[in-house]
């Protein structure tokens, strides 16, 4: 990682949209991630409007995703449930935000509903990374997932 803090989701939270995209820039991929990461949506507006997003998409739709990078894939965890579901293939490459190295999760040929997307996630912080996603070529929305077990 290129710069000295480690960042963590709160901190996240508070940032804007800009400030997101230059930490991601700053950012190393870091490790692909193992087992389940807790997801956050950061909508890279004010603290409280990004705050209240955040827990409106993990109660209703979206909670993070689980790794399993012996098989180079991950599941989303859906729905209140935590339904495992929408497969994405992992692995590391050019990032479409800077051309720098990141991790992709990419759905184009393992799900129907998500083909269109591309995540690419960078490590900020301890068990912390951060994501970006992608609808075809143009860059929509941030997260953040956070794994109890930090790995480097």
């Amino acid at each position: 990682m290129s710069h000295a803090t480690e960042f963590d989701t709160d901190r996240l939270l508070a940032m804007s949209r800009p400030e997101l995209d230059g930490l991601f820039r700053a950012s190393q991929p870091g490790g692909i991630p193992r087992g389940k990461g807790l997801g956050t949506v950061l909508l890279g507006r004010s603290p409280k409007v990004n705050a209240l997003a955040a827990v409106l998409a993990r109660r209703l739709a979206w909670q993070g995703k689980v790794f399993d990078p012996a098989h180079g894939e991950l599941r989303n965890l859906v729905t209140p449930f935590g339904i495992r579901a929408i497969r994405a293939r992992v692995y590391r490459n050019a990032s479409w935000s800077d051309g720098g190295e990141c991790i992709v999760l990419d759905y184009a040929h393992t799900s129907l509903v998500a083909h269109r997307i591309r995540d690419e996630i960078r490590r900020v912080g301890n068990g912390v990374y951060l994501g970006n996603v992608y609808w075809g070529r143009r860059k929509v929305l941030d997260f953040s997932l956070t794994f109890r077990e930090a790995r480097p």
